[in-house]
């Protein structure tokens, strides 16, 4: 929704017409210490300046050629010349009564002081002879009408004195020079201006204060607060984050005793989980200032500029504190030293790292600053960086679970029309490994679906269709599959919900689509069960499930497709990380090759022997092998079920779980475990009914 406060704000900062007010507003000026908007006055000085050099230099004065001059002549029409040596013209002043008199006049009328018009020469001897002759002829052509005439008097009539005018317009001379200078150095300082966001000379926007903290401080009187309360789920961060707000709210509290304030606070967790909005939380809550910056904007193509930022931001935070310091994405300068592909190839990072180190643990003190920063990439960071004394706690902030969603999703839909079959505890099961953005998108995906249908209100469907489109991608109706290629991807896909649904550790199956969408052709979508801890045989299961719809195309059509690209590729690397990572193989043995450090990151050679590849690729082989087999056998036993439940898929394109029951009956452990849990409850009702009469008899 439209921030109406925000719209009145800047409606308020413009003039008429909606252009910018160079004075301000009222308030504004008292806010800014009356703060003249120099901007705007510099361009209006720059077009005063191009308008008086074009638009001044007489427009009423036009050029004549030859001709048209010696017709001047010869009509005697010609009060005087005057010669100008700069630009070799011939400024023409007409005689009055010749302005009046004359039609041919009327553009130059109106200037009677003139000159009226100018004639380029190239040569002054050249136009002097020329003009001679033009006289001569025009004297004998009398003479040779009117034999009467004298040669001499009639030569007068002609005659016109000639000016020479050789002074410079310095003026104009000077603007010509100077204006392109001018305009270039506007130019480059409103250039440097919108490249920094400054605010002129002095500015931090400035490039001679490049080296300045790019650092947005917050405050108490910050219109925008975030609060704790906006903040669900994390229940564990938001204990170690509101620790460190109210020590500083009661220092006294925790300093009686000899504490002291932790110095660093270091985020981790994967995108989306809410790292950014902590820290949004605690500049709410704190009451003390808060800078935020991204370890981005330390680092800029001129050397020097990171570790002078880091010194005038700590500068800044020592001249207020106590404060925080908000640094996201740290691993922008943070990388561990020397471990990269190219070891020594940015100094400026390296050097920026290094003044942050000193800032935070040297011998200056920083009594009442607090750092925190946030990574999704705490395995890259310096171990110096992350050592206790510089981040003194690492709070893990992981993807919410079942009871966070739901408090996610009750912060999400606060100002959400919903309707009454709107369940959150249900839609926060159906989103297991959604991080706190996702959710956020599902709610505001759900709403835009509603109103693009016209809703007065949004349903339970809307959020389905909305947890689809995130997921699956943007249905494709409109695509084209021929008929043979829409029962292969039935098949696939019931295949799928067969195998999962005849296996115990499989996740439990909602629903199998046709519909294309985003890049796939088909869907079979699970509800995962959330768990710490897996074991081989829950893994087994969950790559036998993935495989079912290549088996399902080998064992009802005899062929294969490369509809199983998705499915192949999460089988291979489940398998390899099985037996690579978590030494889950009986050949290879209880040890793992993987790289927590990230020391290994860019090393050209395996942790491991050629040998042991070699047995690492037959044991990956045979384990992909050997579940694929087993889909294969399950599709077989339930030939015909599945035969039953590809031609509904093909009927109906979408079908649910309860179609799947109907269908494939019950999930075979399902019944084992409620007849030993009946048997179980039946065994301790006998023996509580044995014990109960013993006592009633007492």
């Amino acid at each position: 929704m439209p921030d109406n406060n925000k719209n009145n704000k800047a409606n308020k900062n413009s003039g008429k017409n909606g252009f910018p007010n160079p004075f301000g507003n009222k308030n504004d000026r008292k806010k800014d210490g009356g703060k003249f908007n120099w901007s705007l006055f510099y361009i209006i000085i720059t077009l005063g300046l191009i308008g008086v050099y074009f638009f001044t230099s007489g427009d009423s004065v036009r050029e004549v050629n030859d001709m048209e001059f010696y017709q001047m002549v010869k009509n005697c029409e010609v009060e005087h010349v005057e010669f100008v040596k700069k630009n070799s013209h011939i400024n023409i002043f007409l005689k009055k009564e010749a302005l009046e008199r004359n039609s041919a006049y009327e553009e130059v009328k109106s200037n009677t002081a003139g000159p009226q018009y100018y004639l380029v020469v190239t040569d002054l001897q050249v136009y002097n002879e020329n003009l001679r002759e033009m006289k001569n002829q025009y004297v004998q052509e009398r003479i040779a009408a009117d034999s009467t005439l004298v040669a001499n008097e009639i030569a007068k009539e002609y005659d016109f004195p000639m000016k020479q005018d050789n002074s410079q317009s310095w003026g104009f001379e000077i603007i010509f020079w100077m204006l392109p200078v001018i305009l270039i150095f506007l130019l480059y300082y409103f250039s440097m201006r919108s490249m920094r966001g400054g605010s002129g000379f002095g500015g931090a926007g400035n490039i001679f204060n490049i080296g300045k903290s790019r650092a947005q401080e917050f405050d108490e009187k910050t219109d925008q607060v975030v609060t704790f309360k906006d903040v669900a789920g994390l229940e564990g961060a938001k204990f170690e984050i509101e620790e460190v707000v109210d020590f500083l709210k009661n220092p006294q509290k925790y300093t009686v005793l000899g504490g002291k304030i932790p110095k660093g606070v270091l985020l981790v967790g994967p995108p989306g989980t809410g790292k950014t909005l902590l820290a949004k939380a605690v500049a709410g809550e704190a009451k003390v200032p808060f800078f935020s910056m991204s370890g981005s904007d330390f680092v800029e193509m001129f050397v020097g500029v990171g570790a002078s930022r880091v010194r005038d931001l700590f500068r800044t935070a020592k001249e207020k504190a106590p404060c925080i310091i908000f640094i996201d994405e740290i691993d922008a300068i943070g990388r561990a030293r020397g471990k990269g592909a190219f070891s020594n190839a940015n100094d400026e990072r390296e050097s920026t790292l290094n003044q942050l180190l000193t800032e935070m643990d040297g011998f200056g003190t920083n009594a009442g600053v607090i750092i925190m920063a946030a990574t999704n990439r705490a395995d890259i960071l310096d171990r110096a960086l992350l050592r206790a004394g510089r981040f003194d706690r690492q709070i893990q902030v992981e993807l919410p679970n079942l009871n966070e969603r739901r408090g996610i999703f009750g912060v999400h839909v606060r100002n959400l029309k919903l309707g009454p079959d709107v369940d959150l505890d249900f839609f926060a099961k159906q989103t297991p490994g959604f991080s706190g953005a996702d959710i956020a998108n599902i709610c505001n995906e759900a709403a835009l679906v509603a109103a693009r249908q016209n809703k007065q209100y949004i349903e339970k469907e809307d959020f389905l269709a909305a947890v689809d489109r995130i997921v699956g991608g943007l249905e494709r109706r409109g695509n084209v599959i021929s008929p043979e290629e829409k029962k292969t991807i039935a098949y696939h896909e019931s295949g799928h919900a067969c195998v999962s649904w005849m296996l115990r550790y499989a996740s439990p199956l909602m629903k199998v689509t046709i519909v294309p969408r985003g890049k796939a052709l088909g869907a079979a979508w699970y509800l995962p069960e959330e768990r710490q801890l897996t074991t081989y045989d829950q893994l087994f299961d969950e790559m036998t499930a993935t495989l079912g719809g290549r088996a399902a195309e080998d064992v009802f059509f005899g062929k294969i497709s490369t509809g199983a690209l998705n499915d192949l590729e999460r089988v291979s690397k489940q398998a390899y990380a099985m037996i690579v990572y978590y030494g889950l193989d009986e050949k290879i043995g209880n040890v793992s090759y993987y790289d927590s450090t990230g020391q290994q990151e860019y090393s050209m050679t395996k942790p491991y022997s050629e040998k042991t590849a070699q047995e690492i690729d037959e044991r990956v082989h045979l384990l992909i092998e050997n579940a694929y087999n087993r889909a294969k056998g399950i599709l077989t036993e339930n030939y015909a079920k599945v035969e039953q439940l590809a031609e509904l898929l093909l009927e109906r394109e979408v079908i649910f779980s309860e179609d799947v029951q109907n269908i494939l009956g019950d999930r075979p452990f399902q019944a084992k475990e409620e007849k030993q849990n009946s048997v179980g409850q039946s065994n301790e009702t006998e023996k509580l009914t044995d014990t109960e009469e013993p006592i009633k008899e007492q």
